[in-house]
């Protein structure tokens, strides 16, 4: 009896001290508590799925989806690469891979992946791959129906590969061998000196050291004499946040806050400054942006922009103010993770989209500009937090023709250039080029004999507005108004060719003088009529407008 009123008095201790330790584990550091047993949750999960779910799981693919899932919930730019996937994560950073320079294309109908567009001075481009050619076989194996052959192009620099193809005109196969290089895409497709000794230079990315190649650009166009510049990062998604300062730096003097990082953890929060000499605080800027206009550009753009140093023109900037850094992890893997928010200037942090406040529906949703902050530039000027960088010259944008993106998803620009290359071996300059009536009318030629179908939106709306009017009781009375639409909106392919015939012929020009320039010589195509760029050009030709722009707003009486 001793010995068990012994046994239960030492089980009841213990209890005591296990309940003592759990709830002052718990109570002291619930959080490590938390994390603990939801990892212990997650664990037996998947023990008891691979044991005694009906069909076999894949372990890889099950806890991948978890983990992708897990991250998703966060923001889109937390993200976890195995070790098989780090290459991915090292072309982001770096911009650069090993592979052969070329934008491809699955075709569904062909079955086949198709080169759409070779690089300049690439593999692609150097062995004599053009846009159109068609993939058949790489090191004798068949590719068709492989909807994924980047991963068989890309690899270790300096291996090569038997590469054939079919070409459009050629009766037989082409046979390539293909050295694979290290592949940076170009950070300045393009630079130039426009009229009235303009400066222009279009920056396509941050990643890798584009801030060399730009002082160099800017250097020779100094020397060509330009008296003003425009910096173009329309669609530039950014990269790494110290190629933004090193480029502010040469335009703001030295020792200037351009950036300063603020994250849960000290180390995660850092300050950046202007280092060294500039190359011009002088020259007048214009800054041309858009809704790709994102992250390290959003950083250059707003900084010029808050010590009013440069115009801003063009279409709100897409908002993302959130830094990311890359962490090791077990098992050769790595996570990109957002570790803090970037905050430029006047003290605004540019992020459109609030991650942390979802919707019910679990959906993230822009910042209401009614919930923004006003800060102000170094002049004085008001700018905003919240919603990515609003320019200082608003450019509405002409929207394109419905036509025309089904004359492209259906190829037949793509197709018509493929043709056109094989009949004129050689074009014109990009700046002397244009698509002449007789193309034109061989294009409508081309497009009639396809069977080109597209769908009108307004067709589609009208034929919905019929069946509501006709169901409300009013289609008696607007019958007649309702057949005279029906005649303007009929489907009419001559019509309509003839009609958005502008945008169709600008659209053919910049496929055509790629196969010849590449990606220089569609640019300057796109510049020819470029309502941002004149708009930019305006103000920087007009220096009493430039200086009261960028000036402090007169005080109101």
């Amino acid at each position: 009896m001793k010995r068990f009123l012994k046994m239960r008095w030492i089980t009841a201790s213990v209890l005591v001290v296990g309940a003592v330790v759990f709830f002052s584990f718990k109570s002291g550091d619930s959080r490590n508590f938390q994390i603990a047993k939801n990892l212990d949750i997650f664990n037996s999960i998947v023990k008891e799925l691979d044991m005694f779910y009906v069909d076999t799981l894949d372990p890889n693919k099950t806890v991948r989806e978890g983990i992708d899932a897990m991250l998703y919930s966060l923001d889109p730019y937390t993200e976890y690469y195995p070790e098989e996937d780090r290459s991915e994560l090292e072309q982001m950073l770096k911009g650069s891979y090993g592979g052969i320079g070329s934008i491809i294309r699955y075709e569904p109908k062909l079955k086949r992946t198709v080169i759409v567009e070779p690089y300049e001075n690439m593999p692609a481009a150097e062995v004599g791959l053009k846009a159109g050619d068609i993939l058949l076989e790489i090191d004798g194996k068949d590719l068709a129906g492989n909807t994924d052959v980047s991963k068989i192009l890309r690899g270790q620099v300096g291996t090569s590969f038997q590469l054939k193809v079919e070409r459009p005109g050629e009766t037989k196969p082409l046979d390539f061998t293909v050295v694979r290089k290290s592949i940076q895409l170009p950070f300045i497709p393009y630079y130039g000196k426009l009229d009235n000794n303009v400066g222009y230079i279009s920056l396509s990315t941050f990643s890798g050291n584009p801030s060399k190649e730009f002082k160099k650009a800017f250097l020779d166009l100094k020397k060509q004499g330009i008296t003003s510049l425009v910096i173009d990062l329309r669609n530039n998604g950014g990269g790494l946040l110290e190629e933004a300062v090193e480029i502010a730096n040469f335009f703001l003097p030295r020792g200037k806050m351009i950036v300063t990082t603020k994250g849960k953890i000290k180390q995660a929060s850092n300050s950046y400054k202007t280092l060294r000499e500039p190359l011009d605080t002088d020259i007048p800027l214009a800054v041309l942006v858009n809704s790709g206009t994102a992250s390290a550009s959003e950083i250059l753009a707003g900084a010029l922009q808050d010590y009013d140093r440069a115009v801003i023109v063009g279409n709100r900037t897409f908002g993302k103010g959130l830094v990311q850094v890359p962490r090791t992890l077990p098992y050769g893997g790595t996570m990109k993770i957002t570790t803090s928010k970037y905050y430029i200037p006047s003290g605004r942090c540019v992020q459109a989209i609030d991650y942390k406040h979802r919707n019910p529906d679990g959906s993230a949703g822009r910042v209401p500009d009614s919930l923004t902050t006003v800060f102000h530039t170094a002049a004085g000027r008001e700018v905003r937090d919240g919603g990515g960088v609003t320019p200082d010259v608003a450019v509405e944008q002409e929207k394109l023709p419905n036509i025309l993106f089904y004359l492209v998803n259906d190829n037949l620009i793509f197709n018509y250039a493929t043709q056109y290359c094989l009949k004129h071996p050689t074009i014109a300059s990009p700046e002397n080029f244009e698509v002449t009536d007789a193309d034109y009318a061989e294009f409508k030629e081309t497009v009639k004999k396809a069977d080109f179908k597209y769908d009108q939106q307004s067709e589609k709306i009208l034929k919905s507005l019929k069946e509501m009017a006709e169901f409300e009781g009013y289609m008696k009375d607007a019958s007649d108004e309702f057949k005279a639409l029906e005649q303007k909106l009929t489907h009419n392919l001559d019509r309509d060719l003839d009609y958005f015939s502008k945008d169709i012929k600008n659209m053919i020009a910049q496929d055509i003088i790629k196969r010849y320039y590449f990606q220089r010589g569609g640019i300057i195509q796109q510049l020819k009529d470029d309502d941002d760029l004149n708009e930019a050009v305006k103000v920087l030709g007009d220096p009493a407008k430039y200086k009261e722009m960028l000036s402090a707003p007169l005080a109101k009486n």
